[in-house]
């Protein structure tokens, strides 16, 4: 049996958990990346996080491969993006980005934290936990820290 999640090759937008008009193409930043057709609000809801739902343990399996589509839900539960995911599972870190992660009700919402322009990529920042490895991050901003984990 492989290791961790599998990567994924031909990302898909499912509309029923998209808000505004979106589109996957190339990124700049890595691999693929998710983009706005037209402009979004701050404050709004973009896109749900949806995957299948992992126990600890298994997060801890799935955790163990090269590319990994994880997002902790609470102590217990993870969602595996890579495994009946949204789209929002290939939204690309960034020190500076425009979406942020709210958990509501049992669900994870991508929110804008500000005005995106129509062309934009959705990003956001992946705050890894410090002891997770050194992630070099490719996002180019002004203000990168070079890593995906948090500083402090």
């Amino acid at each position: 049996m492989a290791i961790g999640t599998p990567l994924i090759r031909n990302p898909k937008l499912d509309p029923r958990f998209v808000s505004y008009k979106l589109e996957i193409r190339r990124s700049k930043i890595h691999r693929f990346g998710l983009y706005s057709l037209e402009s979004i609000p701050a404050n709004r809801k973009v896109i749900e996080y949806t995957g299948e739902r992992c126990n600890r343990k298994e997060t801890k399996r799935r955790g163990e491969g090269e590319y990994t589509y994880l997002y902790t839900l609470d102590n217990y539960w993870t969602l595996d993006g890579a495994v009946g995911g949204s789209g929002a599972e290939i939204i690309n870190h960034s020190c500076e980005p425009n979406l942020v992660g709210r958990i509501m009700k049992g669900h994870i919402l991508y929110v804008s934290l500000r005005a995106i322009k129509k062309g934009e990529e959705l990003t956001i920042d992946y705050n890894f936990e410090k002891d997770t490895g050194n992630n070099k991050c490719g996002c180019g901003t002004k203000t990168c820290r070079g890593t995906l984990q948090k500083l402090k």
